[in-house]
This record gives structure tokens, C-alpha cells and sequence, in this order.
């Protein structure tokens, strides 16, 4: 990511336009969609915002350098402007730190003295993050410990997910629909947490103990998809590839030698990870 300088001025606007509650939940969902740009109508349904109200506190946002806006069409689309918040944590962080951010901020890598604990998080914890739950023990190779969970689980498994996932050669005896908090791992928390449904990322949930990383991989959900069964089969493989070359990707991700940024940054090119891309 590119690094840019941010002055006490600027630094004063941003801090200014977050010191309103309103304008600070819009900014925190606009971040938990980074680095996809996301459309209004997504934010105001989220929020629970009338479209004038959020228009106002978007505006407010743009105009502090928080967030930007992009046009596809008559359509407009905001996402946040990442490095100007990287810009805006380094100024509040430098002096009381001593120009060492690493006292302040856990910017160490990660450590590889034990598997690396993961969370693929959804709303019904029936398909799509289950499937990245089995995928990661797989491809993960014993590097990873994978557990899945649900906003609001459904309570069982699709039988289409499970029976793809047995036909691709994965156990699925050892999975099941759950909570998230019967997915807690109490003070040592998660390393990794990915939200794989836009449901799921909207969800004001409290922070995670651990620190966790965390990327939104928003696919669309099989389960809603009708038509015929072979139909039906067809967005099941698609969302498990999808899952697949993202999954890939992650786990030759060299993990012990990047730093918390670093491998933010590497976390979210994934999530913009086109259908044809892999490695």
C-alpha cells in the first residue's frame, strides 16, 4: 500500500467527522466492506438509515478524506480510503510511541510456534463458510486450525454443501452448524477471521479476542439460488471453487514473515479476488 503524510489539519477533520456517532457507524461498516466499494442502498439497509441522513454523513466522510466515492454508470459506490486511515493511525500513534508503532499496535508478524487459528463467519453457518471450514483443514496441511459459525445458524448443514464436500473427498463428520459463541475460543481468541457473507459483515458484533485479522469474502449464498437441481448443484461449485482459490491462495501466503500490514493488505486482495484469478 502506498504511504502518504497526513498534517495536523487534515489529521483534525478526520478526527472531527468520526466524533459523531452516526458518521463513526457508517465509517466502521464502509471498513468492514475494504477494500470493495460499497452502494448506499447496501449501508443505509445495514444501518438502519434513512438515505438523506446517510447522504449528509457520507458527504461529511468524503470531504475529511476518509472514505471516496466512484461512479459506475448513474450508479455511486463508496470505499475507504485506506491510505489515508493508515496515514491517520501513524499520526495518532507516533509521538506517544516514540516513533515506534510497534509499541503501541500489534505490528509483529505472526507466530508460527502453532497452527494458526481461523473463523469463517456467516449468517446461517449452512453452506459457504462451512465449505471453507473443511477446505482450510484440508488444504491448511495441520499449518491451520479452521472453524466455522453463523450470526444466526441455521442449526444444520445444506445437504447440497455436504454432499458436494463428500464427493470432493472431504470429512464432514466433525461439522456442524453452530453460534458464534459456541465457536468461541475464550482469551486466545482467533488469528484470522473471515466474513463470507455481506449479512455477516454487516452484523455490529463485539471486537474478538485475539486481535484478529480479518477480510470480508463476501460470495453470493447458493442455498437462495432456484431453478433446477442441477442448477441448484452448479452455484454450490461455483461458491466451493471460489472458496478453493481463495483458500489456496492463503495458505502459500508466507505468513511468519510479514507483518500485521503486510498481511492485512495480502488478506484483502482477496477479497476482490476475481472468479478467472488464481495464485
Amino acid at each position: 500500500m502506498e504511504q502518504i503524510n497526513i498534517d495536523s489539519p487534515s489529521a483534525t477533520r478526520a478526527f472531527a467527522a468520526l466524533g459523531h456517532a452516526g458518521r463513526l457507524s457508517t465509517f466502521r461498516m464502509i471498513m468492514r466492506f475494504a477494500p470493495r466499494p460499497v452502494r448506499p442502498s447496501e449501508l443505509a439497509e445495514a444501518l438502519g438509515m434513512k438515505p438523506n441522513t446517510l447522504s449528509g454523513y457520507l458527504s461529511e466522510l468524503q470531504q475529511a478524506g476518509l472514505i471516496a466515492v466512484e461512479r459506475d454508470g448513474r450508479a455511486l459506490y463508496y470505499k475507504a480510503a485506506l491510505q489515508t486511515c493508515d496515514a491517520l493511525v501513524g499520526y495518532l500513534v507516533n509521538d506517544c510511541c516514540r516513533g515506534r508503532p510497534e509499541i503501541c499496535l500489534n505490528a509483529l508478524p505472526l507466530s508460527g510456534d502453532r497452527p494458526f487459528r481461523v473463523l469463517f463467519l456467516c449468517s446461517g453457518n449452512s453452506a459457504r463458510s462451512i465449505m471453507a471450514e473443511a477446505l482450510l483443514s484440508d488444504l491448511g496441511a495441520g499449518r491451520f486450525e479452521a472453524v466455522s459459525a453463523g450470526t444466526a445458524p441455521n442449526g444444520e448443514i445444506h445437504p447440497q454443501a455436504r454432499a458436494l464436500l463428500e464427493r470432493e473427498g472431504h470429512d464432514t463428520l466433525g461439522l456442524w452448524s453452530k453460534s458464534l459463541s459456541q465457536a468461541q475460543r475464550g482469551e486466545e481468541g482467533y488469528d484470522f477471521v473471515f466474513t463470507v457473507c455481506d449479512r455477516a459483515a454487516q452484523e455490529d458484533c463485539d471486537p474478538l479476542p485475539g486481535q484478529p485479522l480479518s477480510a470480508h469474502w463476501g460470495l453470493p449464498d447458493p442455498v437462495k439460488v432456484e431453478g433446477t437441481e442441477a442448477e441448484r448443484a452448479l452455484a454450490f461449485a461455483r461458491t466451493y471453487d471460489a472458496l478453493r482459490r481463495r483458500i489456496e491462495v492463503f495458505t502459500a501466503l508466507p505468513i511468519e514473515k510479514l507483518d500485521r500490514m503486510s498481511l492485512q493488505a495480502k488478506i484483502d486482495d482477496l477479497s476482490v479476488m476475481k472468479e478467472d484469478d488464481h495464485g
